[in-house]
């Protein structure tokens, strides 16, 4: 279990504009400008220099309520070229039915800005009732042939384990949408065919470190939020196992009582809450170079946490005073923060 050394104020903090329940963020090339997500369903073209936020027409629409809405933005590897953008928000289906769905379309900005010839690619399957543990966080792999999306078990629990579905997965896709030939289960008929690892909660952050492998982060229930080496084919235990209890005080038992059962590099009891993480890759901190930075949900702070071989050792936490969403590492080297709620302020943290 990881313990906490509270540092801080770590940071001078230089706000740049304020969101409605903001969720995600993307940097454009240059990094001026930012694409940034609310979950009722707005994405803005936002100047990092002055704070300017321009509206993108052409958003799909979104189920918003409990964790639903709008979710993450993600840039194609090719968005110099294409102009294409990925998005995921949580759609309605029939009934009080819904699910994530993940889509592309082509960002045209001037004075104005919009997205043209949006597209579904990907859809969880099935949909099902309630408002939560969506996850649908996006990453490319490095080499920007595949992308690898989260799918959270939507709060249901067992289809976690069922490899007929993909909730409660990392899938590996292609750029299209489309099943990746390799996946460990790429023989199946059904959304099984899609899947690259199991076993998974509500992962709210999905990164490759410098080495090229991935790593997951997600919330447990009443304790055991994780920080999972993710691996092809791997079953990651929920919920048959994990570090914490169900609401409500009903254990379950522990990850170390299932050694074949992959384990996580770090937990935490009392949970952190995350929301997104980055592997620090900048000049501003040049000792944290490779090393996770978590954006704290519950603790209000970010956490900073080293990777040893396949462990994880947390070393500090810096509080924010404030629940943190998002974070994003600016090309000089400065921490770009969402703060999570109504009045969400987005910070430029820079060194003291």
């Amino acid at each position: 279990m990881a313990t906490s050394r509270e540092v801080g104020p770590a940071f001078a903090r230089t706000p740049i504009a304020t969101f409605a329940e903001p969720w995600a963020m993307a940097l454009l090339p240059g990094g001026e400008q930012a694409l940034v997500t609310e979950r009722a369903g707005k994405l803005w073209l936002v100047s990092l220099e002055d704070g300017r936020k321009v509206p993108v027409t052409g958003v799909p629409g979104v189920d918003y309520g409990g964790q639903g809405g709008l979710g993450d933005v993600a840039l194609a590897p090719d968005f110099a070229a294409t102009g294409l953008i990925y998005l995921t928000w949580a759609e309605a289906g029939q009934g009080d039915q819904r699910g994530a769905a993940l889509g592309w379309a082509t960002l045209v900005a001037g004075p104005t800005a919009q997205l043209a010839g949006l597209e579904v690619l990907w859809r969880q399957s099935p949909k099902v009732s309630g408002r939560g543990h969506y996850s649908h966080r996006i990453v490319f792999s490095p080499d920007g042939k595949f992308l690898f999306l989260a799918s959270g078990e939507r709060q249901k629990f067992a289809p976690a384990q069922d490899l007929s579905t993909n909730l409660g997965k990392i899938l590996r896709l292609n750029r299209d949408g489309s099943p990746a030939a390799g996946n460990p289960f790429a023989g199946r008929s059904d959304p099984g065919a899609e899947v690259w690892s199991y076993g998974h909660r509500n992962v709210l952050g999905l990164k490759f470190d410098a080495q090229g492998r991935l790593w997951d982060l997600e919330h447990g229930p009443q304790g055991g939020d994780e920080l999972n080496l993710v691996k092809p084919g791997q079953n990651y235990g929920w919920p048959l196992v994990s570090d914490g209890d169900h609401y409500g005080g009903k254990p379950i038992p522990r990850n170390r009582t299932r050694p074949d059962l992959a384990q996580s590099a770090i937990s935490w009891n009392p949970v952190i809450a995350p929301g997104d993480f980055v592997f620090y890759s900048g000049k501003m901190w040049p000792e944290w170079r490779d090393q996770a930075l978590i954006a704290g949900l519950g603790c209000e702070c970010l956490v900073r946490v080293r990777i040893d071989g396949e462990q994880a050792i947390e070393e500090a936490r810096y509080p924010m005073g404030k629940r943190i969403r998002e974070i994003v590492v600016a090309p000089d080297g400065a921490l770009l923060v969402l703060e999570d709620g109504e009045d969400g302020r987005l910070l430029r943290l820079t060194r003291k």
